[in-house]
């Protein structure tokens, strides 16, 4: 068996055998695929152009709509504040009551003890 460098040097290198690579189709159906496809890409961006006043439309009224979502959003969160905030005062208010309903049992329990003492 011959080595493998000998092979590989019958296929790549100074010793490899010439080879001519041809396109098989002629000159002029390059060129007619080459305008075909300048024209197709022209007719794709024509195309795409053409509906650029439409979108313009659709981005001013989403622009509108994306404004007034906003103003609702701000509503909304003030409005949010302002429970919170109110919960907060009722929240601190019936802390203050409770304590308060505490201390007046305490009183109760403790005059009904000296009621009941006075009594025997």
């Amino acid at each position: 068996m011959r080595p493998v460098g000998r092979r590989v040097r019958k296929y790549f290198g100074v010793t490899a055998r010439r080879v001519a690579v041809r396109y098989q189709r002629p000159w002029y159906f390059s060129a007619l695929l080459t305008i075909l496809c300048v024209v197709l890409g022209y007719a794709i961006a024509y195309w795409m152009m053409r509906d650029t006043e439409n979108i313009r439309e659709k981005l001013y009224e989403t622009k509108l709509e994306n404004k007034a979502l906003e103003i609702k959003l701000v509503g909304a969160q003030r409005e949010l504040q302002v429970e919170l905030a109110t919960n907060n005062n009722l929240a601190k208010e019936l802390a203050s009551v409770q304590d308060e309903s505490i201390k007046i049992k305490e009183d109760l329990f403790f005059y009904k003890n000296m009621m009941s003492k006075r009594a025997r």
